[in-house]
């Protein structure tokens, strides 16, 4: 008996123990030195960062009216060239975040477009005008023409953040 009790033990604490270390394999995270960034809007805890293909996985997973609490990395696509009020982060397969600051309280530098950063806020699913896309458009120096092209809303990943961290 006490040797088909060892026996289970046994094979339970392996199992365990195998499955702790895939866990771990799997939530393997870089540690990262935030005074190799500037900090913008909010500070705030860099803890449980998504990486592109991460985020657009849980974009995916989010309908119109959802969101969630997240922080993520990637690199800035485009900034807003007037003023640094928006920006896009990559995701992978070609598409990007559409990143505002919350109650448009910050700002980052016009030139910040390829650099890494990490952003903390809200992400959601949102439906964009074609007014709003126009005014995007404009505000990130498309031509006339480029703008004309919009004629129809589009469905956006954003991203509301209250503190970026660029890196220098």
């Amino acid at each position: 008996m006490k040797k088909n009790t060892l026996i289970i033990v046994m094979i339970l604490l392996f199992g365990y123990n195998s499955n702790a270390q895939e866990i771990l394999k799997k939530s393997k995270t870089v540690a990262i030195n935030t005074d190799d960034y500037a900090s913008f809007g909010n500070k705030f805890a860099v803890k449980n960062v998504l990486n592109e293909n991460q985020m657009l996985k849980k974009y995916k997973s989010l309908k119109n009216g959802d969101s969630i609490k997240v922080q993520f990395k990637s690199k800035i696509k485009e900034v807003c060239k007037k003023k640094g009020c928006w920006m896009q982060m990559n995701l992978s397969d070609d598409k990007q975040s559409f990143v505002k600051f919350k109650d448009y309280s910050f700002f980052v530098p016009l030139n910040a477009d390829n650099s890494d950063a990490i952003i903390n806020g809200i992400a959601f699913v949102n439906i964009v005008s074609v007014s709003e896309l126009k005014h995007y458009a404009k505000d990130g120096g498309k031509t006339q023409e480029e703008i004309n092209k919009i004629k129809k809303p589009k469905t956006t990943y954003s991203f509301m953040a209250d503190g970026v961290l660029i890196k220098k």
